[in-house]
């Protein structure tokens, strides 16, 4: 087993996180579907508002590849198709049908695959089979991050056991019953022809004696060291090893849940976080824990008396990845937690002039410095964006060892080749750069949105 150490992380000393134990999610009356989260998907709806659709019914496809589409994970009826800038679609939503007889859902029958089918199937019959059930989204590349071309070889495919981000679903919590899944998962995976290299954390090591042998490697370090595109990044010997392709562990369950049973999977296992209180006391002590749900499932049937939190930021998908949502928003297809965070409030008077020992900093600017306790997560940057001042915080933290001031500039000047040359397309879009930058300069989502640009631009 190879140990994977990155010395350019942060320590992040954030309180709060779900409670060991996991709850059953409330009966959701609608599921949605979000094809904005999609990156680089152009979907072309196959439903309309009205229609009638089961678990496992194609709602939409991509108009470059009519064959990659996109189930539904809820039985019912199309209730809703919203709409956002120039016409894309953010939202399908289905009101799901009442199951109060008992009675499951209708799905979408597909054929399982069993253990011995799985292992005389060729690579492109697995394919098809994976596009045909809706699993192949649950397969993403690098270094873009979207859903690879089926004709796509990568050179080897990474499967992280642990989320990268700061209160997510660690593996023992989702592989608990799971454990046959996972296998025919990863079964699958070799299928594909590539080599599949799985990651344990050096703090969760895979204890089950079945599971352990198929690990390949071990993550040393804070965030992001789990995340695939740092493992890749500190592992490849040339740069032919830069197209590979990743999944989650919790998406490797889906994959082989769904194979295995002939139904498109819906069960999600969700960490909601209400990091105001460090202490775990008052306001956030009945958020913090783990759901089982479903995909899709609205983010106020995540939390108890959502109408209370309205002095809370909503953040679906991880703190420093994810995206600013509303209560009456849904999880998306990735979406593993949702984070209630303090708002930012009115700006504290003199308060340049205040010692700040409980003012979060990674310089000495407050005396926080001292004691780097855990402090609770709150929206407020504290200042606003000013221009570069060439600290160099930004590369200090730097996972992929990106000179992020010198690209930053360049994408500034609209030099993109030098932008390139300085390392943009290893950034993983960890967000550490934009955590410690003291002029508040959103570096990270600088990056990633050039990214996605240039990315654009190629295909």
């Amino acid at each position: 087993m190879e140990t994977v150490s990155v010395k350019r992380t942060l320590k992040i000393n954030i309180a709060g996180g779900p409670v060991p134990d996991i709850e059953k999610g409330p009966a959701v009356s609608a599921v949605a579907v979000l094809p904005d989260r999609f990156p680089f998907i152009k979907p072309r709806l196959l439903v309309k508002k009205g229609d009638r659709v089961k678990i496992g019914s194609p709602l939409f496809a991509d108009k470059d590849d009519k064959n990659l589409k996109f189930l539904s994970p809820g039985a019912g009826t199309v209730k809703d198709i919203q709409y956002g800038h120039r016409r894309t679609i953010t939202r399908i939503v289905i009101e799901t049908d009442k199951t109060e007889t008992g009675k499951s859902e209708e799905a979408v029958p597909f054929e399982p695959i069993d253990e011995k089918r799985l292992s005389e199937m060729d690579r492109d019959r697995l394919i098809g089979v994976l596009m045909d059930q809706g699993l192949w989204p649950l397969i993403r590349n690098l270094p873009y991050r979207a859903i690879p071309p089926p004709d796509e070889k990568p050179a080897s495919i990474w499967v992280s056991m642990d989320p990268a981000d700061p209160f997510q679903v660690p593996s023992h919590i989702y592989l608990k019953g799971n454990e046959a899944h996972f296998v025919r998962g990863i079964r699958a995976l070799e299928r594909l022809g590539a080599p599949v290299c799985i990651c344990e954390s050096q703090n969760r090591p895979i204890e089950d004696e079945t599971l352990a042998p198929l690990v390949t490697h071990r993550a040393s370090g804070p965030y992001p060291v789990e995340d695939p595109g740092v493992l890749l990044y500190h592992t490849k010997k040339s740069a032919d090893e830069n197209r590979a392709w990743f999944m989650t562990g919790q998406d490797v369950v889906l994959l082989g849940r769904g194979l295995g049973s002939g139904r498109y999977p819906t069960s999600r296992i969700v960490a909601v976080s209400g990091l105001t209180n460090g202490n775990g006391s008052g306001g956030s002590a009945n958020l913090n824990r783990f759901i089982q749900t479903r995909m899709g499932a609205p983010l106020s049937s995540l939390v108890r008396n959502p109408e209370t939190l309205h002095d809370r930021r909503w953040i679906a998908g991880g703190l420093f990845r994810g995206r600013t949502a509303a209560p009456d928003g849904y999880m998306g297809f990735y979406e593993t937690s949702l984070a209630l965070i303090e708002e930012a409030k009115d700006p504290e008077l003199f308060g340049f002039l205040r010692p700040g020992l409980f003012k979060p900093t990674v310089s000495r600017t407050f005396l926080y410095a001292l004691h780097k306790k855990h402090f609770p997560a709150k929206a407020d940057m504290r200042g606003e964006e000013r221009a570069c001042i060439n600290c160099g915080k930004c590369e200090q933290v730097c996972p992929v060892d990106i000179m992020v001031q010198y690209a930053y500039k360049c994408i500034y000047a609209g030099e993109l080749e030098e932008a390139l040359m300085h390392g943009l397309l290893d950034c993983v879009a960890c967000g550490l750069c934009s955590y410690v930058c003291p002029a508040k300069i959103d570096l990270a989502e600088s990056l990633k949105t050039t990214k996605h640009a240039y990315y654009e631009d190629r295909i």
